[in-house]
């Protein structure tokens, strides 16, 4: 569970292989990629959060400890939609029952995108990092006139990530869509940080891209792995399929030394 400044994130992604020579790929951002020295001052500053103008959740300005979550199916590969606010409820509340922690549901909401209902929830003493007993927990059932997920493998990095139904499409729509896709993906074991994102037009396609770093702990004693990677969404026009591409673009290692980050040579 996370603070407030922080929307929990709950897919598990695996580590990334190198890809540098897609000819499919898309182009970097107009004014080009941050140097070495400007990934490591946002990547290591604890302090930085996100680009401005980066889509975040509406409830992260919740005090104190919350959740958000997404329901799935089943086999907890994507998350389900619906049109009909009864039938989302009858399947959040199922889904309820079957969670770790679960609570008692106290308000509904919604919007052109998901039904979210919110349950007040208990917590045993020593589970979490949420010092409250009782705390939100936001749990969310898209709505399939916006975003239909069925058959999506959320633990891909590249290929199918649903079907945009957006009328008329654009590309504020898509940029909506990935960042907001972004806030609950999980890259274990590693760091990651959003430095920027760009859009573009490609023939038959809105495309949106976020420019992210990781860092990862190499242990026993070694520098850190840095990777700069552009994450890409793009829909077609005209059927709304959005598929997601994931392309490194370099890396090299660095340190975190009494406070400040160093660039390793070998």
């Amino acid at each position: 569970m996370k603070r407030s400044s922080a929307i929990l994130i709950l897919a598990c992604l695996s580590l990334f292989a190198c890809r540098t020579n897609d000819e499919s790929a898309p182009a970097g951002p107009s004014g080009g990629y941050p140097t070495d020295v400007e990934i490591m001052a946002k990547a290591y500053n604890v302090s930085y959060t996100v680009p401005e103008g980066l889509l975040v959740d509406e409830r992260v300005g919740t005090s104190g400890g919350y959740t958000i979550y997404h329901v799935k199916d089943d086999s907890m590969s994507f998350e389900l939609c619906g049109d009909s606010y009864a039938e989302a409820f009858a399947w959040e509340s199922a889904d309820n029952e079957h969670r770790a922690v679960n609570g008692e549901h106290v308000d509904s909401y919604e919007n052109d995108r998901y039904f979210e209902f919110t349950r007040e929830l208990s917590y045993p003493d020593g589970i979490g990092n949420i010092p409250e007993l009782t705390s939100p927990g936001f749990s969310r059932i898209f709505k399939c006139s916006y975003l239909n997920r069925d058959g999506v493998d959320r633990n891909l990095r590249d290929g199918y990530a649903g079907t945009l139904h957006v009328r008329p499409l654009s590309i504020g729509a898509v940029r909506e869509l990935a960042e907001y896709l972004w806030q609950f993906t999980f890259f274990w074991p590693v760091q990651k940080t959003v430095l920027s994102t760009y859009s573009a037009e490609r023939a038959g396609a809105y495309e949106h891209t976020m420019t992210l770093a990781f860092v990862t702990n190499q242990g026993n004693d070694r520098c850190d792995l840095v990777q700069l990677v552009d994450w890409t969404f793009a829909a077609n026009r005209n059927s709304g399929e959005v598929t997601k591409n994931f392309r490194l673009i370099r890396h090299f290692e660095a340190e975190f030394i009494n406070g400040e980050p160093r660039l390793c040579v070998s």
